[in-house]
């Protein structure tokens, strides 16, 4: 499942699309959105946020278009008369001045009132959003060290989206790595530099991932990495998906454990237990 970074470049490239624009046309494949879609037409795309890993298209009258791409949604952008050739089933087509956003085989998929979002069954439950929204480490911080998180493991908890949202998996073993702790560890067991040091990674990875197309790797170990012809699935993170390879910072081989029933790695010298 796409990540908060890859559904935020995914938000950016929509609204390169058909933001700031009067649409001409939209078509929905779920009845009960259909029966809306005369009602959109003229009206102005007036931004497409995130909010974890759910999209938001916002409307000029106020009106919200949520989806959620779960496992297998995609959104594809194309001209108006060049829809993309795909056998997957379409379910959402925005037009406006001949340019179109298509949402592919989702099934999360609303249409809200901007006053009514707090009220959302999913976003109700979701901590705040890492790049749309202005999150700051000292923000990251308060919420880790709050007594409804503070106590959890850090493998379990980096994947909870009430504690902040658009964390999953490679971000979780990027960000631990980074902030040399063990994903056994709780925000509780932390001394104050380490939290620090775990709430400004948590903010930068992210931050990072979104800028650099998912690369989260420091551009030193990268460069030592293609030189020594790994791939791109392998160079690009600084842990992730290096099972059985040398840390780039201590030498170790890097290890990978189940938390959660989900693969993370991890560097058993920089992210000691004890």
């Amino acid at each position: 499942m796409p990540e908060g970074p890859e559904i935020r470049r995914a938000a950016d490239r929509i609204e390169k699309q058909i933001g700031g624009k009067h649409l001409d046309d939209a078509w929905f494949a779920f009845p009960e959105l259909a029966k809306q879609a005369g009602s959109l037409i003229g009206q102005r795309v007036q931004a497409v946020d995130t909010w974890g890993k759910a999209m938001l298209i916002r409307f000029a009258d106020l009106r919200v278009l949520y989806s959620h791409n779960q496992l297998y949604g995609v959104w594809k952008l194309h001209s108006e008369n060049k829809p993309p050739n795909t056998k997957r089933s379409l379910r959402v087509r925005l037009v406006a001045e001949g340019k179109a956003a298509s949402l592919y085989s989702a099934s999360d998929i609303s249409l809200w009132h901007e006053n009514e979002l707090p009220h959302h069954p999913f976003l109700s439950r979701l901590g705040p959003d890492l790049l749309s929204q202005k999150v700051a480490p000292n923000d990251v911080r308060q919420r880790l060290t709050d007594p409804v998180f503070m106590r959890r493991s850090l493998g379990a908890l980096l994947l909870d989206q009430r504690l902040v949202a658009g964390l999953g998996n490679y971000l979780r073993s990027e960000i631990l790595f980074l902030s040399n702790v063990h994903p056994k560890k709780r925000p509780f067991d932390l001394t104050t530099n380490q939290l620090d040091v775990l709430s400004t990674m948590i903010v930068e990875t992210t931050r990072q991932a979104y800028l650099q197309a998912g690369v989260t790797n420091r551009e030193a170990w990268i460069k030592q990495a293609v030189a020594s012809g790994e791939p791109r699935r392998q160079w690009r993170f600084s842990v992730f998906e290096r099972a059985g390879l040398s840390c780039h910072r201590c030498g170790s081989v890097i290890e990978r454990m189940m938390v959660g029933s989900r693969r993370l790695y991890l560097c058993p010298t920089c992210q000691p237990i004890g």
